[in-house]
Order: structure tokens, then C-alpha cells, then sequence
């Protein structure tokens, strides 16, 4: 056997952030597309969307989840979770800027919801 440590995998303390990644998970597998997330805004509501591909029209989930948040009537977000195989592009951490609040953790986490990186905003 080697002396290398396995490295703990990435699990969000907080069951809110749990609920993200599974409610993410949820839009993924009903959309059939390659991106879900889902957004918690600063009064704790849930906004599970997931990436729009039409011919003249194409979105991130993260683009889609901030849109359905700003049309609700949310002043800031708390923590993301963006499932795909593809963590989040400048692009929506741009978007997510524009809306955050302190603090934002933003979870990328694969098909099957295992957390593969955390960004802090």
C-alpha cells in the first residue's frame, strides 16, 4: 500500500446547501439537459432551473435560476449548486456577482450530486 491519503470528498456542512444540490439534481433529471441548478435566495427560497437550448435562444441554468429569482422579487442569494459536467463558466459567476450577497458559495457537483469543487463569491 502507498503512503497517498485519500482526499475527503467535498460535503456541504449546511442542509440547505444539501437541499440545493439535490433540488438541482431533480431539475436535471426532468430536463433531460446537461446542466441543473438551483439558487437560494436571501429569504430562503429555492429557484431549481435548468440550461434552455433552442435555436435562438440558449442559457446557462445558473442564467435561467438567477432570472427566475430577479423576477420573484429577490434582493440577493445565498449558495448555488450547478450539477453538469461542466462546473460554472466565467460568464455565470458573473451573473451570480450581479446578484450576491456576502459570502455566496457556489457547489459544482456532478450527475449523481457528488460535490466536485466549492467556490466562495
Amino acid at each position: 500500500m502507498s503512503g497517498a491519503v485519500a482526499e475527503e470528498p467535498l460535503v456541504p456542512e449546511d442542509p440547505e446547501d444539501l437541499k440545493l444540490i439535490t433540488l438541482a439534481r431533480a431539475a436535471l433529471a426532468r430536463g433531460g439537459v446537461n446542466q441543473g441548478a438551483c439558487i437560494r435566495d436571501s429569504d430562503g427560497r429555492a429557484y431549481a432551473a435548468t440550461s434552455v437550448h433552442l435555436e435562438h435562444l440558449k442559457l446557462s441554468a445558473i442564467a435561467v435560476a438567477v432570472a427566475m429569482a430577479v423576477s420573484s422579487g429577490a434582493g440577493g442569494i445565498e449558495a448555488v449548486a450547478l450539477l453538469g459536467e461542466q462546473g460554472p463558466s466565467a460568464e455565470d459567476l458573473e451573473i451570480l456577482r450581479d446578484l450576491s450577497g456576502d459570502g455566496v458559495t457556489v457547489w459544482w457537483a456532478d450527475g449523481h450530486g457528488t460535490v466536485l469543487s466549492m467556490i466562495e463569491l
